[in-house]
């Protein structure tokens, strides 16, 4: 379908693309239609309301067309505009690192909560989020604790220049470094807190993974082995060697995988902070242990 004609009013174009998105089956049709006009017409919500009836430009309509062809083309919202926001925090994306999702913000609350039930969110606080991405959970964590300062690796350069980046925009970067390494292999502790959402996506179940995830997000990113469990072994025997006493390790669990990862951690010596945390789905999500003090 060719661009909207220059002289379609804004809500005209949005409820159009809207109902292109829709009749295109993506679930999302009219927030991907509202983000989208409002990234190509470069206004917020507010803008879009008090200018819904002025005319698009010729250049306002070409660029709107070519969002939409990206989006009817199966590339999430996130991937078009090149950012997206997590525990309210706006982060750049880069072809290296995962789009941040909502179910990864159960990974910060049961952080916090374990923190604060030990004590510790008051102090000054060292912690690690091995295999940053964009750096979403570390930002996260250093948003709410003011006293911590952080350490976020990642083993691909391109991922840490993003989460470095983001981290200045937001004002952190006096609290956040970033070292290129395979999990905690390059880091000395004691750490209070160190957090994780690695690779769990069994290797053989990725080809069925919905298209957005499969054909966007870094393999990388995804992949975790024939069982879906290979970076938690590394990196829970290299956190509970870098915890302090009573220090707390938090990860993200794949559907179904939280008791394995849960015997992974005692059998590393850790104790268990008490039942997984689900996301807004039921999904056992946050898996959390502690190092108990000898």
């Amino acid at each position: 379908m060719s661009a909207p004609p220059a002289g379609q009013s804004i809500d005209v174009a949005r409820r159009a693309l809207a109902a292109r998105f829709k009749s295109s089956g993506i679930d999302s049709a009219e927030l991907d239609a509202r983000l989208l006009i409002g990234a190509a017409l470069n206004l917020d919500l507010t803008g879009m309301i008090t200018e819904a009836a002025r005319t698009l430009t010729s250049e306002e309509a070409i660029r709107l067309e070519a969002f939409a062809s990206r989006r009817l083309a199966g590339e999430p919202v996130a991937r078009i505009l090149g950012m997206k926001e997590f525990w309210g925090l706006p982060l750049n994306l880069s072809p290296a690192t995962l789009v941040p999702r909502p179910d990864t913000e159960t990974v910060v609350e049961l952080a916090l909560e374990m923190l604060r039930a030990g004590g510790a969110s008051d102090r000054p606080l060292r912690i690690a989020d091995l295999g940053t991405g964009t750096g979403a959970i570390l930002l996260a964590l250093l948003s709410e604790l003011s006293g911590a300062s952080g350490i976020g690796t990642d083993i691909n350069a391109e991922a840490l220049r993003t989460a470095a980046h983001n981290a200045a925009r937001l004002g952190l970067s006096g609290r956040a470094t970033f070292i290129q390494c395979d999990y905690a292999s390059a880091l000395s502790g004691p750490f209070d807190l160190i957090v994780s959402n690695p690779p769990y996506i069994r290797s053989a179940d990725i080809a069925d993974l919905a298209s957005e995830v499969r054909d966007h997000d870094p393999h990388l990113a995804l992949d975790g082995g024939t069982d879906g469990l290979d970076a938690y072994r590394a990196l829970i025997a290299q956190g509970a060697c870098l915890l302090g006493p009573g220090a707390a390790l938090v990860v993200e669990a794949g559907q179904g995988q939280a008791g394995e990862i849960e015997a992974l951690m005692t059998a590393a010596g850790l104790t268990l902070a008490g039942p997984p945390r689900a996301d807004l789905a039921g999904i056992a999500r946050a898996v959390g242990a502690r190092k108990t003090p000898r």
